[in-house]
């Protein structure tokens, strides 16, 4: 009967864990990502709202 080779083993297990590992990091990356380009979509539309707001606020007039 053949002897396990148990160092073989352990490599393949380290490496299915490192790929499983460098898969989450992918899609945790990418869920970021996401989430960021539609916050900046967001922060844009807020900004082009409140710039007009602004240029009127600092017109001569004290903020209250």
């Amino acid at each position: 009967m053949a002897k396990p080779n148990y160092s073989f083993a352990k490599r393949q297990r380290d490496l299915a864990k490192e790929q499983k590992k460098e898969e989450k990091l992918q899609r945790k990356n990418a869920a970021l990502a996401e989430t960021s380009a539609e916050g900046e979509t967001e922060a844009t539309e807020a900004t082009d709202e409140a710039a007009p707001v602004e240029q009127t606020s600092t017109d001569d007039k004290p903020a209250s």
